[in-house]
């Protein structure tokens, strides 16, 4: 009874850290985009409008009041919502508010679910390619060391490491659509739509993306099945005879795999805003496609929201990651 409890200061702790640490960045977040020196209602408005249409933007953007109550109201809208005054009618915008966007009076996290099933179907599909990969090239890698295997994949991973993503991808689209002709050239489809044309879509962004993080994937198992290769008690258990496929499978990856997990997690966190280049490059309607847009039209509500949310993503995926490399390697909790 006491082992299972015992986690849990440790699970309390990790949640209490992720939420001091989303207070901070939105505090940050704000200060950064409203209360830096300039004017954010004419950086929003553009330098053609006249002083009453900046004027209408700046209530628009409720930056006529205090600094202090502009920051009350931003937290207010993240934890009860708020209205929002355009003339005559009222909108409420229920919690999470992150405000509205200026460009089509749409609220920001209509906008934000509207494309985070396109960045979370793009994220956990090259987890699933990069974990394969790079766990598999990174484990036969730490058993032929020395061979030349090792040296074909050692190229092969420190080439994955040093192509850029959108150089990759297009080398993947030209090759696998203009030249074989395997696939037509991708346009992505909701999964709500059709599922099996979603999914062939998806495929080559998948593999772009996965092969680009695979590569990192390989050398930490490379490098972590190495070190637990040469610990005692694996050479303890070819002593007394086990197999070579026992040591491996159930006790060098075992050991080897809690720094993959952790970084999976983390890694996935920070694919949903570290993806843009990717969905602009197969024209995914994703969470970076929305930034981008939202930077080059200076929707400032919608920026603040995507950033915050993705913020938000990595420190969850941090306080997920910690919790996961304890669950597999319980001296983390003792420590």
């Amino acid at each position: 009874m006491a082992d299972r409890f015992r986690g849990v200061p440790f699970v309390a702790k990790r949640l209490l850290g992720a939420a001091l640490v989303l207070l901070v960045l939105a505090t940050v977040l704000y200060a950064l985009f409203y209360l830096v020196p300039g004017d954010p209602a004419q950086l929003a408005c553009g330098e053609r409008c006249s002083p009453a249409q900046v004027a209408q933007v700046r209530g628009q953007l409720g930056l006529d009041e205090s600094a202090h109550a502009q920051y009350l109201h931003f937290l207010q809208g993240l934890f009860a919502g708020r209205d929002y005054s355009s003339g005559t009618s009222v909108q409420h915008c229920a919690a999470p508010c992150l405000g509205l966007s200026r460009q089509n009076d749409q609220q920001v996290t209509t906008l934000i679910l509207a494309g985070l099933p396109a960045t979370a179907s793009l994220a956990f599909g090259a987890m699933v390619v990069w974990l394969t990969l790079g766990v598999g090239t990174g484990l036969l890698s730490a058993l032929r060391r020395g061979g030349a295997t090792e040296r074909v994949l050692t190229v092969l991973t420190l080439a994955g490491t040093g192509t850029p993503v959108f150089i990759l991808g297009l080398l993947l689209m030209m090759a696998v659509c203009a030249y074989l002709q395997w696939l037509p050239f991708p346009s992505y489809v909701p999964l709500t739509q059709d599922a099996e044309q979603w999914a062939w879509n998806m495929l080559l962004p998948w593999l772009t993306l996965g092969l680009f993080e695979s590569a990192k994937y390989a050398r930490l198992t490379r490098s972590s099945t190495l070190e637990v290769l040469a610990e005692d008690h694996i050479r303890t258990f070819r002593a007394y005879g086990v197999s070579e496929r026992a040591v491996v499978t159930r006790h060098a990856l075992r050991g080897a795999l809690p720094p993959v997990i952790a970084l999976s997690a983390i890694d996935l966190g920070s694919m949903m805003g570290g993806a843009m280049l990717t969905e602009q490059l197969f024209g995914i309607p994703g969470l970076g496609r929305l930034l981008i847009d939202s930077v080059r039209s200076v929707d400032l509500p919608v920026v603040v929201g995507v950033v915050l949310v993705i913020g938000t993503a990595v420190v969850v995926a941090n306080a997920v990651a910690d919790v996961l490399y304890a669950l597999a390697d319980r001296r983390v909790v003792l420590s």
